[in-house]
């Protein structure tokens, strides 16, 4: 069923079970973040919904994500947060670096030019998403036409979907694992979950009134300066954060949270298992230069925090901003229990926005020349 209607409906109702079996089965500490990319994922393989583009995807790219995060920053208090920044940023940056180095590993394993003239926009591409986010993989894809190269395009796509997915689940665990502070997600379970909130309509009105209003301003302003337009909302978000009456709006992070599930639910719906077993000996080239490109980033990453002595909380959320985005790595921070992180991470992951399309440029352009 492709009918938006329906896709819209089985998203949300994918975010319900999500969030019934993190409140009474034993996946509660898995996490709504990561359970609602399964489920939706599981959903859209069995053909319930589509795996390929629908107008209600690219709505909850376009719109949704960019507004999950603005809510969310409204109860953002500057002083209380920036601390971790700095912090953040570094592993951010290296994180990048790390990126870089996994694409150019990858070249080296595979055979010369292994995906023929689009090598080097293939390489920009997963360069650029790999730092920024999904934008930053179209702009270098719009940019050199891999579009009309209909399967190795949509491939792409499934893979990155499908990585980024896994990498959702592998930042999710290895902080434990590796012993870092991490807490209880209490944003997303329990009696005392604070996203749980006494809502008046007036409130919601007001919340709708402001994010809309700023994102539509947000691209306004952003054009003209050739700015990514997410940078521009974020500043907006946390300027009028500092404002008591915005603060005290009620629904910000009931609303800013579901958005953000229905964010994940829409990565999850588009890992097709199946085009990716259909793609054959490109489907396999194209999984080699993702999965080698996260590998170094992830290594080098939590390589750096090691050295460092760093949160391995930190690099993970860092990560996350690179693989996944901003929204990912909000989502990843609360998932962890460290609502201190939760601005840091929207802010690098708007850092990689503006710096994922640059690199991933300079990336195509030194194979092309």
């Amino acid at each position: 069923m492709t009918d938006p209607v329906f896709v819209a409906a089985v998203i949300a109702a994918c975010v319900i079970v999500s969030q019934w079996l993190v409140d009474k089965t034993p996946l509660r500490h898995a996490g709504v973040a990561l359970l609602v990319i399964v489920v939706t994922a599981a959903v859209s393989n069995l053909g319930v919904i589509p795996t390929g583009d629908n107008p209600v995807y690219s709505g909850i790219f376009g719109y949704i994500a960019p507004l999950s995060i603005f809510w969310l920053l409204l109860g953002v208090n500057l002083r209380a947060v920036l601390k971790a920044g700095p912090q953040l940023l570094f592993l951010f940056l290296v994180g990048a670096l790390g990126t870089a180095l996994g694409v150019a590993l990858a070249l080296q394993l595979l055979t010369d030019a292994p995906f023929g003239e689009q090598t080097p926009a293939m390489a920009g591409m997963f360069t650029a998403t790999y730092i920024g986010g999904s934008a930053n993989f179209n702009a270098i894809a719009l940019h050199y036409d891999v579009m009309k190269s209909g399967p190795l395009y949509a491939g792409a796509m499934a893979v990155d979907s499908a990585i980024t997915a896994v990498w959702m689940a592998v930042t999710i665990a290895l902080p434990r694992w590796l012993g870092g502070r991490v807490g209880e997600a209490m944003t997303e379970t329990g009696d005392e979950d604070p996203d749980r909130e006494a809502v008046a309509p007036r409130d919601l009105a007001v919340l709708f009134t402001l994010g809309l209003g700023c994102a539509w301003a947000s691209g306004a302003v952003a054009e003209p300066l050739g700015l990514p337009s997410m940078l521009i909302l974020t500043v907006f978000a946390l300027i009028l954060a500092q404002v008591p009456a915005v603060a005290r709006l009620r629904g910000a992070k009931a609303v800013g949270m579901f958005a953000v599930y229905v964010f994940l639910a829409a990565i999850g719906a588009l890992c097709d298992v199946q085009a990716l077993g259909s793609l054959g000996e490109v489907g396999g080239r194209i999984a080699v230069l993702a999965v080698t490109c996260v590998g170094v980033h992830g290594a080098l990453s939590f390589a750096a925090a090691k050295v460092f002595r760093l949160d391995p909380a930190l690099a993970a959320i860092a990560s996350q901003a690179n693989i996944g985005g901003g929204t990912t790595a909000l989502a990843l921070a609360r998932s962890l229990g460290r609502p201190d992180l939760v601005l840091p991470a929207v802010l690098v992951g708007s850092v990689g926005t503006a710096l994922g399309t640059f690199v991933g440029f300079l990336v195509a352009a030194w194979l092309a020349a």
